[in-house]
């Protein structure tokens, strides 16, 4: 057994988006392949933001891309306790103090330093303030004197550090008592016992803050990975604009969560030139030192052509499952026709995604078919009658709907009207499905079966 552990620490202040997934996914991996712990921890301390559908859409998301944690939920609204204590221990010890600037007098400060060319940062007026007013404060920690930089070793962008004089002392307190992001996340990191904290890199900058902190609570400093950001294919920040909609919405439009995992670790992550893998391949071959340092692009072709390979890979009877509910949703009932999963292994080469795949099922489970008015009025014509009586004719006499007897009799049908096998196959097509697309027309026949076909027969015949 490792003694890593690691965390993914989400806001549900809105859905699970695809950076955040990514992150979860990084941090999952590595736990399972060292034989670590994976914690799961919401960040709800923004109580006028933090809702409980939020927490309800993180967690089936992590459910849906079988991210399961080893420890946790834990909530940080439940430990507000500890976050004052550890506030007044700063306190106690001279490494914290009371802060009664204004937001305007602060203003004043930066624009001023602005002004002359200076860093606009909190100057440190308070600093050594022995009076305490009858006013609003927040609480502020102290940069320790005669320290010159913070350096960390970053697992994936190297040596980073920072000169203290570039800092302020930051605030670990607001006026109403409730402790800010920078405090709260080096407590729980640390009595959670992380080691290892691996998260998106527009938190480099928070880090040697972070450090200090855990410094000045006498806490272990753990090791650091920050993963470069997700970009869109015009190399800005990812948006929904790019198609980067929550994870959930990629499931509600048909996508698969191997497809998904599978092309969330390749944002950032390689393996030589290997494309395709499971989860399993993953938790083998997943480490930190393949993470790239430059952004990762979002290309939802890429996500498309993966998800088509699950489906085409995939069991037909767990993606007759996962059908059901695309089909319901069309309004269309499965009880009564053909087996779903007979039909499924009809459109898997076909289907990029489970809602195409529904649109591509729906004929099998119609009572009568709607034709397409173009296919209609070029294949249903009154001139295809000897067609469609030869074809009702020597279908009636296959005894069993499979491809031996189906090729017999197409064999018979072309020789009887002298017609090519294209010119037989389209219109009954078009009698079976009411459209020109579909699988091969013996899978159609088979899927459908004798009595259905035929009857659909029947249908053309009397439109025509």
């Amino acid at each position: 057994m490792s003694d890593l552990r690691v965390r993914f620490a989400p806001s549900p202040t809105g859905y699970l988006h695809i950076g955040g997934a990514r992150t979860a996914l990084f941090n999952y991996l590595l736990a399972k392949q060292q034989g670590g712990t994976y914690v799961l921890r919401i960040e709800d301390t923004d109580v006028a933001r933090s809702t409980q559908e939020s927490v309800d859409a993180i967690l089936d998301a992590m459910n849906w891309l079988g991210l399961s944690c080893d420890e946790g939920p834990f909530y940080q609204s439940e430990r507000f306790g500890l976050y004052k204590e550890k506030v007044q221990q700063l306190i106690d010890e001279g490494k914290a103090y009371r802060c009664y600037c204004t937001q305007e007098e602060l203003d004043a400060k930066r624009e001023a330093a602005m002004k002359e060319g200076r860093k606009p940062k909190y100057d440190g007026t308070c600093r050594n303030r022995t009076d305490h007013p009858d006013a609003p404060y927040v609480i502020r920690f102290k940069l320790p004197e005669g320290k010159e930089e913070v350096a960390f070793d970053d697992r994936i962008k190297g040596r980073i550090s920072v000169r203290l004089e570039e800092l302020d002392d930051l605030i670990v307190a607001r006026t109403d008592g409730t402790p800010t992001y920078n405090l709260v996340v080096v407590i729980d990191d640390a009595e959670m016992g992380i080691n290892l904290v691996i998260r998106g890199d527009d938190h480099v900058n928070n880090t040697p803050r972070q450090i200090l902190l855990y410094e000045a609570l006498g806490y272990a400093v753990p090791e650091f990975a920050h993963v470069p950001m997700i970009l869109g294919s015009d190399k800005k920040r990812l948006s929904k604009r790019h198609g980067a909609t929550s994870v959930m919405a990629y499931q509600e439009e048909g996508f698969l969560p191997e497809a998904m995992v599978n092309y969330l670790v390749r944002l950032g992550w390689s393996y030589g030139d290997e494309e395709i893998f499971s989860m399993d391949d993953l938790i083998e071959k997943f480490s930190l030192d393949n993470v790239g340092r430059s952004a990762g692009v979002f290309n939802p072709e890429k996500l498309l052509w993966l998800n088509a390979h699950y489906i085409k890979t995939g069991d037909p009877v767990r993606l007759a499952e996962l059908l059901k509910p695309f089909l319901s949703a069309k309004g269309i009932a499965t009880e009564q026709g053909p087996d779903l999963v007979e039909a499924v292994k009809s459109l898997q080469e076909r289907a990029s995604t489970m809602a195409e795949m529904a649109d591509g099922a729906a004929f099998y489970f119609v009572d009568t078919v709607e034709y397409e008015e173009k296919a209609k009025n070029k294949f249903l014509k009154a001139e295809q009658k000897p067609v469609f009586e030869a074809i009702l004719s020597e279908l009636g006499t296959c005894e069993l709907f499979n491809e031996e007897q189906l090729e017999a009799a197409f064999a018979k049908i072309m020789d009887q009207t002298e017609l090519k096998f294209g010119k037989v196959a389209q219109p009954l097509r078009v009698a079976l499905t009411g459209g020109t697309a579909s699988p091969s027309i013996y899978e159609v026949l088979q899927v459908l079966g004798k009595e259905r076909a035929l009857a659909r027969i029947e249908q053309a015949l009397a439109t025509l």
